[in-house]
């Protein structure tokens, strides 16, 4: 017999499933919508960053400025720093915005920017948006901001039904993550916002990284926002939601606020000017300088694969060492023949992602386990994050917060560098937006290098290997002695089971 708590979601699904039609014949974007064009700033040698930046620019005509941002802390305080610093102009774009710790405290250092008379534009991908329409309104109501959303779901309340109804379009997601000020520094990389990405959470952190850049390539990240910005994908969200009553607006801002004095932020953060000035100025004499490609995806024709194409060309020059980390890790079959031909030409590679029990989605893993064989047969020296990761633990969070792999980067010959948003996968290849930058600089590298090296440690990892009976094994060492298992680490049966099923179904190419 069925009890109440079972037979309550059942009637719920069941009437969803009614509705459903209805649903999706009434949800529809509105044809018509008006919104002013806007573009970066032309005159960003004007503003306090270009000067602070300029001597030490000159030094480097035509190149790019570097600063490997590879702590969540480090992350996040640069991005308050970054608010702070921001004279004219502000652009956010983010797969993911969470209405948590960090998340509310960066929207309140965004208004108060705009407050300040900075231009801000944000720009947001729909697809984790959830159940906050009012307070992006309530936000993008205030003056000097504007929130447009990306590829908006046409049900505001039930985004399954655009699924279901509208899959071709709603199934491509901007996964970009970038932040411009003045169009004279810009952040890229692979961090979203939330508490996970800034190693706030009690729960799970992410390892990942970040770049800070200066320079021409700054320019280039604003030609992509304004593209994306003005194009017809993204929609303001006023077009998409009413705007609340003023009392309600304020109500909604003050329960913000209220939120951010219990939140207590950990680490400490400076809204001093002249201290962010001085910061700036520091971070601009330990810049790495180099030429640079920023290459990213057209929503409008995002299936010809621009970044994988050009990750394929870089390949072509490869001669002795490749080095991927990546959260998510599934090689299609022109990529696998692509590892067996560096093999076969004597380039080593060497692969960090997620373990079964690190990575958050479990789809994802089965498309990893699927070629996992294959790929250790043609050479590929391949490591799993272990959940309690102690590389870049912050002694403030929790020790039983479990660690998660984030990063998408790849070093090339100990020369040149890829970081951003694009994991090695058919999802960021040809279906979602993506972003990176190409960046030749040796000593960068080596720095990369380093940060990768540390991912890998037996204390952080799995080594993943084929053992004498032709079975997987997972080596690691835990309490300074060495440990081998047969199974995915850690994983419980049920896991295993779940991804043993994923595996059997045809969907790899939407991973």
């Amino acid at each position: 017999m069925y009890s109440t708590t079972t037979i309550f979601p059942l009637l719920r699904f069941a009437f969803l499933l009614l509705l459903l039609p209805l649903m999706i014949s009434c949800s529809s974007l509105p044809e018509h919508v008006e919104k002013q064009p806007s573009f970066a700033l032309n005159d960003y040698q004007q503003t306090a960053v270009a000067r602070v930046l300029a001597d030490v620019s000159a030094k480097h005509p035509q190149q790019s400025g570097f600063f490997l941002v590879d702590n969540g802390a480090d992350a996040f305080t640069a991005r308050i720093a970054m608010t702070g610093l921001a004279e004219k102009t502000l652009d956010l774009q983010y797969y993911i915005w969470e209405a948590d710790a960090t998340g509310r405290l960066l929207s309140d250092n965004v208004i108060r920017a705009a407050a300040r008379g900075v231009r801000v534009r944000v720009l947001l991908d729909d697809n984790n948006l959830h159940d906050r329409d009012q307070m992006l309104a309530v936000l993008d109501a205030l003056p000097n901001v504007s929130i447009r959303i990306f590829n908006p779901f046409a049900n505001r309340n039930f985004h399954m039904a655009d699924f279901l109804g509208d899959l071709e379009r709603v199934n491509h997601r901007m996964h970009n993550k970038t932040m411009v000020i003045d169009n004279a520094l810009a952040v890229v990389g692979g961090r979203n916002i939330g508490d996970h990405y800034f190693s706030v959470s009690q729960e799970s952190n992410f390892r990942d990284l970040d770049v800070l850049t200066a320079g021409p390539v700054v320019r280039k990240v604003s030609e992509q926002f304004d593209y994306f910005w003005n194009g017809s994908w993204s929609i303001p969200i006023s077009a998409l939601v009413e705007l609340p009553s003023e009392d309600e607006q304020q109500q909604l801002l003050r329960q913000m606020r209220a939120r951010i004095s219990q939140d207590h932020y950990p680490y400490p953060l400076s809204s001093n000017y002249a201290d962010l000035l001085n910061q700036l100025q520091r971070i601009s004499a330990r810049l790495q300088w180099g030429d640079c490609q920023f290459i990213w995806d057209d929503p409008a024709n995002v299936a010809e694969g621009k970044i994988v194409n050009a990750l394929y060309q870089q390949l072509q020059h490869v001669q002795h060492s490749l080095l991927i980390e990546a959260a998510y890790f599934v090689l299609g079959e022109r990529a696998r023949a692509e590892v067996k031909r560096l093999h076969q030409a004597g380039v080593s590679i060497r692969v960090l992602t997620n373990s079964l029990v690190t990575n958050d989605v479990l789809a994802a893993h089965a498309g990893h386990a699927n070629h996992r064989q294959e790929l250790l047969e043609n050479g590929v020296s391949l490591y799993e994050l272990r959940p309690d990761a102690l590389e870049k633990r912050p002694k403030i969070v929790s020790l039983k917060s479990r660690a998660a792999l984030h990063t998408k980067a790849m070093v090339f010959d100990n020369s040149t560098v890829y970081i951003g948003s694009f994991n090695l996968d058919p999802r960021s290849g040809f279906i979602n937006t993506e972003t990176v930058l190409a960046i030749n600089n040796a000593e960068l590298a080596q720095q990369l290098t380093a940060f990768m090296d540390d991912g890998v440690k037996p204390e952080n990892s799995y080594h993943v290997v084929i053992g004498a009976d032709g079975d997987l094994q997972w080596h690691t060492i835990e309490q300074g002695q060495d440990v081998r298992y047969d199974s995915d680490p850690h994983s419980s049966a049920w896991q295993r089971f779940m991804v043993g099923m994923l595996q059997l179904l045809p969907f790899e190419h939407q991973l």
